[in-house]
């Protein structure tokens, strides 16, 4: 209960501290760099050697391509009937389809469920998620944006992802058995400072203007991205028999998690629906706090 009020109290402060007059100019941006860049690489250079490479973790990394996936069917069959503009299609698609994996999953899934399955969400976050963004999101980005989607650019995002080159660094070290001691200890104490700051950041970049004329379209991507896609996971864990299995569990967890930032931003540099992209993000990340603690009790 302890770690909830932590993650609800950041959040928050973030809120309070983003309408106040003198919040310093490229805060959110500072915080971001260094969750990212930073606090991300440290945790996952810790945890990843620490993982026993089994088929399960194959569940935590394909479940979030799922969500993407069904995104893409379910919107864009949607969303042309609906006489959505292909813009809006594109936001749903992306901020559905994509959850908070890395800011608010791995805090939230540490908090709920404890070190141990810090592991396996950081392998949902970038097997699944973050290779989901830096692929298939900027395909649908750029379709939807009327341009064809690039390979080079594909790439660049990839290897030029900070997490990403961690991730490939953390799976040389596990043949053995990660970084000395003393390394680890450090990098953990780093690692630590990723859970207040990244709630605390999300609550300074939260959006909830608009929420009555956009209520259609919140009820049929939020119902897809944190109720039906997370029981579908759900679901296969079960016919898998992995239901109570912990890498099962943080994957699907992670399935739950509210849309993702980067994918608003993604829809916002390419003028996909920036308004409605930041309002789904932002009421998504606000019940989040009630559905994911729901949600790890029903586990």
């Amino acid at each position: 209960m302890s770690a909830i009020l932590l993650l609800a109290l950041c959040l928050g402060i973030g809120l309070a501290m983003a309408r106040h007059e003198r919040l310093p100019a490229g805060a959110p941006q500072a915080l971001n760099f260094w969750i990212v860049n930073v606090a991300l690489p440290a945790l996952i250079l810790v945890e990843i050697p620490k993982l026993h490479f089994s088929r399960e973790l194959l569940f935590p990394a394909l479940a979030p391509w799922l969500v993407f996936l069904g995104a893409v069917a379910i919107f864009g069959f949607i969303g042309p009937r609906r006489g959505w503009s292909r813009g809006t299609t594109g936001a749903m698609i992306l901020t559905c389809g994509l959850g908070n994996t890395a800011y608010m999953g791995l805090a939230m899934v540490e908090s709920l469920r404890g070190p141990m399955a810090v592991g396996p969400a950081v392998i949902a976050d970038q097997f699944g998620s973050f290779i989901a963004l830096s692929t298939g999101a900027v395909v649908v980005a750029t379709v939807y944006a009327g341009a064809p989607p690039r390979l080079d650019e594909i790439v660049r995002r990839l290897f030029g992802f900070t997490p990403f080159l961690a991730l490939l660094v953390a799976l040389a070290l596990w043949p053995l058995g990660g970084l000395p001691d003393v390394l680890q200890k450090v990098l953990t104490r780093i690692g630590q400072t990723l859970t207040p700051l990244a709630l605390f950041s999300v609550g300074l970049q939260l959006q909830l203007r608009g929420i009555g004329e956009s209520r259609g379209k919140l009820i049929a991507g939020l119902g897809w991205k944190m109720a039906v896609a997370p029981l579908l996971v759900f679901g296969i864990a079960l016919v898998g028999g992995l239901g109570g299995n912990v890498n099962a569990v943080a994957g699907i967890l992670q399935c739950a998690m509210p849309p993702m930032i980067t994918a608003g931003i993604l829809a916002e540099q390419n003028n996909l629906d920036p308004k409605l992209a930041n309002l789904v993000i932002g009421v998504g990340t606000v019940l989040s706090l009630l559905t994911l603690p729901l949600a790890s009790a029903l586990l």
